[in-house]
């Protein structure tokens, strides 16, 4: 990560110690539903097996995960439900992509689009930001009683394109291509590793470093992003130092 953290690794950081435990099992519920549209069985729909270990990584419970996949497979009024995404530019003309899940776009597109325009950002035309991003699958290793060079030729062999560490070595980030991140999670799985997480999300292409003052600003906009209801994943090209990180945590 050469010394910067992305977006992704603070969010799952911040997931660990989230007081707001239902706000974020309504937002895996509901990931959870619109992955089940397409089939209600983990095993024939990926999407969905994904959705549910995400969840389950979350200590999300059972009960919720089926209440989840029953109203996204039966005729529950989810045809209300819309996956919308919002590109934009934060301080410093950062790039950010904003997926949203809504059943009403009119009050979620004004909820996004005042957190931008509070935070010294502003909302753009579709394909203004998004060329700058690429699919990728993550999956985010733990690295306590397991030596890294371990993890990280574990993961090549297993097919991984990248593999970055964190600054602290406490995480190891295996990137993928996103049509194989179940497959290269079931063999880290396998061999003993330690999942914290997974996920497909949207990488920049670039990563740009940022002031200080500007970075805490861009970071602080972030994490109001993600606070929205609505809001199910925010994605930004900006690497964060650990003194801007620790002066947000604050």
């Amino acid at each position: 990560m050469s010394g910067h953290s992305k977006w992704s690794s603070i969010k799952h950081k911040k997931a660990a110690t989230d007081s707001k435990r239902s706000q974020l099992f309504t937002k895996l519920a509901r990931d959870i539903t619109m992955a089940a549209r397409t089939g209600s069985d983990p095993d024939m729909n990926s999407a969905l097996r994904l959705a549910i270990q995400k969840a389950r990584d979350s200590n999300m419970p059972n009960t919720n995960i089926d209440r989840a996949v029953q109203k996204g497979s039966g005729d529950n009024g989810t045809d209300q439900l819309e996956e919308i995404t919002y590109e934009g530019y934060g301080p410093g003309g950062t790039a950010i992509l904003v997926d949203t899940v809504t059943d009403n776009k009119n009050r979620t597109v004004a909820e996004v689009r005042l957190v931008f325009s509070r935070n010294g950002g502003n909302l753009a035309e579709n394909g203004s930001v998004a060329w700058q991003f690429d699919l990728k699958g993550l999956i985010t290793v733990n690295t306590l009683r397991t030596n890294v060079d371990d993890i990280q030729l574990a993961a090549i062999e297993a097919g991984a394109d990248e593999i970055e560490v964190s600054e602290d070595g406490l995480l190891v980030e295996v990137i993928t291509d996103p049509a194989l991140i179940e497959q290269i999670r079931v063999s880290l799985s396998n061999e003993g590793y330690e999942i914290a997480s997974a996920d497909i999300i949207k990488m920049p292409q670039n990563t740009v470093e940022l002031d200080d003052q500007t970075a805490i600003a861009t970071l602080r906009m972030l994490e109001k992003l993600d606070e929205l209801d609505d809001v199910s994943k925010v994605h930004s090209n900006v690497g964060f130092s650990e003194s801007v990180i620790a002066a947000v945590s604050e």
